[in-house]
């Protein structure tokens, strides 16, 4: 199962939107949802607003490196794509295989196209 990497940019960006609208939707997209809800119970108060800015500035204020350690479980994006690269790699390389096999009449028409979707829906 693939994991979204989190934007640091985003995360901003929904932190500073939470001290005009609704509070919280940065921790919803940050996958703290309990810290949404009580922004959300609290936005009749000026505290949640108060929080968003000040996390907005925090999310700019770190490195990546430092926002990938504290919300993409320690995974920088050149791991994240290396990994999906890698895993694109091997799915080509296994549908490149399955089509040899389909010309040599090793398997059938309906076989391969079975095989191949399985192998495509590994991807998303």
């Amino acid at each position: 199962m693939l994991i979204k990497r989190k934007s640091r940019s985003i995360a901003a960006i929904l932190a500073f939107s939470g001290t005009l609208t609704v509070s919280g939707l940065h921790k919803f997209y940050l996958g703290q949802p309990v810290w949404g809800i009580l922004y959300v119970l609290l936005s009749w108060t000026p505290i949640p607003k108060v929080a968003s800015a000040i996390e907005g500035v925090w999310y700019l204020a770190q490195d990546e490196e430092a926002f990938d350690r504290n919300f993409n479980q320690g995974k920088s994006a050149v791991k994240f794509s290396q990994q999906t690269s890698n895993q694109v790699e091997s799915i080509a390389k296994a549908l490149r295989e399955l089509d040899t096999l389909r010309q040599d009449g090793l398997i059938s028409e309906y076989e391969f196209e079975q095989k191949r979707r399985q192998l495509l829906d590994q991807i998303s």
